[in-house]
Order: structure tokens, then C-alpha cells, then sequence
């Protein structure tokens, strides 16, 4: 059993050598900041598209719900400068999907969804012959199904409290006790939400923006290790802005945009770091199939 042990944990180590080794070969920092820049310059249209698409809705329940979703996951200290310039911008979007503001907002929104779709594509060895507009349609409708997305959540966690109230006021209290829980009331579906949303994304990005599609069981790793180290970056990037930062000492007013900036840097990093990951499974994978049929 002690053998066995030592033999996977020797395994495991030559899988992070060789994710590691692969993710600086491939220039992975200099691609995490052409990622990072790109997600940074999609964020403020994406969200105005979003605002727009539910231009039906109170403006005031847009705005506050599909931030929250956004920025749920975020560290406050990153996530508190870019809400309140987003709250003044949002504040004076206007609500029409297709004018040429809208058209505009999905373009340079999708052109977030384009880097990490070649940063993808590396990392799994795949190479892309996609045409461009094949490519870019692809951004572009991941960027509407996610302003879709949004909205259908907001929307849940502000109807599913109030059927689950009107439904506990018929039926017998002792039935659906759990019905007026907080989990299912107010905190509980935020927290659902702001939790299923980045698994969702970094899901998609590893099934769909690789040139070659690989199966779910291929990519499952990569993703749960891409989960993992965001929650780790998120509160070790919070304590260290709370201890030892000082931004604003740096970069003045740019001190909210810079720290973000950093911060999904840092995503981007670990979301390449989780499809270098898979990359090297997937070698190994079939290496180890080769000398079996040798």
C-alpha cells in the first residue's frame, strides 16, 4: 500500500511539473495579461448589454441584482471601486438592445470571450482553423446566453421567495417549514447563484471555446482545480489588499481600476494554469494507452 502511495504521489508531482512547465513555455503570464486586459475592457459593456436586454425591467432591480451576480464571487476591496463607477454608468445606460450602443457593447464584450478562447486553445495544443466570423459568432452568442443567464437568475431569486411565501400562506406551516428558511428566501439563492455562475463559465470556456471539442470527463479536472485555486487567489488577494497594499499610494484614482486589473490577472493565470492541467492529463492519458497496446 506504502508503494502504491509513493507511486501516485510521484504521479501527481509530475503532473504539476509538467502543467507548470508547459504553462511558461507557452508564454502563459504574457497570455494572462492579454486575457486579463481583454475580460477587464468586455466587463462595463457586457453588463450595459445585459441592462439593455431588460430594459423592461425596474432599473433599479437591474442594476442591484445582476451586480450582485457578478461581483458576488469578487473580493469587496477589488469589487467595491468598479460597482460604484458601474452603478453611476448604469444609471444613465439607456434600455435599447438594438441600437448601435447595444451592438457595439456585445462586440467589445465578445472580444473578452475571444481571448480566452485562443488562450484555451493553446493550452489543450488545439489548433484553431475556425474562420474568423465562425469564431467571433461563437463570442458573441456566449455573450448573450450569459446577459440571458443573468436576467433568468435575478429573476428566480427575486420570484422563487415570493411563490415559496404565497404557497407556505395555503399549505400547512408544518409542511414547508423549510419554505421560510433563509437559504430559500433572500441569502441563500444568492449565494447559489454566485457560486454556480463561475463553475457554469469556466465550464463552458474548457467544453466550448477549444478548438476541438473534449468530453466533459476530460475537462472536469481542470475545472475543479481552476474552482479551487479562484477561491484561494480570492481570499489570499483580499488579505493582502487589506495588510499590505496601498494602491492609492501608487496609482491615485487608478487605484480601484489597477487592483481589479491585478485580480483578473490572476484568474486569468489560474484559468490557463487549469487548461495546461488538462493538456498534460490528456498526454498522459495517451502515453500510457501507447505503452499499453506496445
Amino acid at each position: 500500500m506504502m508503494k502504491i502511495a509513493n507511486l501516485r504521489s510521484n504521479a501527481s508531482l509530475r503532473v504539476i511539473a509538467k502543467t507548470l512547465k508547459r504553462f511558461d513555455a507557452k508564454n502563459g503570464w504574457i497570455m494572462s495579461s492579454h486575457v486579463a486586459m481583454s475580460m477587464m475592457m468586455a466587463l462595463f459593456p457586457f453588463l450595459l448589454f445585459t441592462v439593455a436586454l431588460a430594459g423592461t425591467l425596474s432599473q433599479d432591480y437591474v442594476t442591484n441584482d445582476l451586480i450582485d451576480l457578478v461581483f458576488g464571487s469578487w473580493p469587496e476591496a477589488v469589487a467595491d471601486p468598479l460597482v460604484t463607477e458601474l452603478r453611476r454608468v448604469l444609471s444613465n445606460a439607456g434600455s435599447g438592445v438594438m441600437t448601435l450602443g447595444g451592438v457595439l457593447a456585445v462586440y467589445f464584450a465578445s472580444n473578452g470571450v475571444d481571448a480566452v478562447r485562443t488562450a484555451m486553445s493553446r493550452a489543450y495544443h488545439d489548433t484553431d482553423t475556425r474562420p474568423f466570423w465562425k469564431t467571433r459568432l461563437l463570442a458573441i452568442g456566449l455573450v448573450i446566453a450569459g446577459g440571458a443567464l443573468l436576467l433568468v437568475a435575478a429573476a428566480v431569486e427575486v420570484v422563487l421567495p415570493l411563490y415559496f411565501q404565497l404557497v407556505s400562506s395555503v399549505l400547512p406551516s408544518e409542511a414547508l417549514a423549510w419554505v421560510n428558511s433563509d437559504w430559500v428566501t433572500t441569502s441563500g439563492l444568492s449565494w447559489l447563484f454566485v457560486t454556480l455562475f463561475p463553475a457554469g463559465a469556466v465550464l463552458a470556456c474548457h467544453a466550448l471555446l477549444p478548438a476541438r471539442r473534449h468530453h466533459v470527463r476530460e475537462v472536469l479536472p481542470g475545472v475543479l482545480l481552476t474552482l479551487g485555486l479562484w477561491a484561494a487567489a480570492g481570499l489570499g488577494f483580499s488579505f493582502y489588499i487589506a495588510k499590505f497594499a496601498s494602491y492609492s499610494a501608487t496609482y491615485a484614482g487608478l487605484a480601484g481600476a489597477m487592483s481589479a486589473l491585478i485580480f483578473l490577472y490572476l484568474i486569468a493565470a489560474i484559468l490557463i494554469l487549469g487548461a495546461e492541467f488538462n493538456g498534460v492529463l490528456m498526454e498522459e492519458r495517451r502515453q500510457a494507452e501507447a505503452e499499453g497496446e506496445g
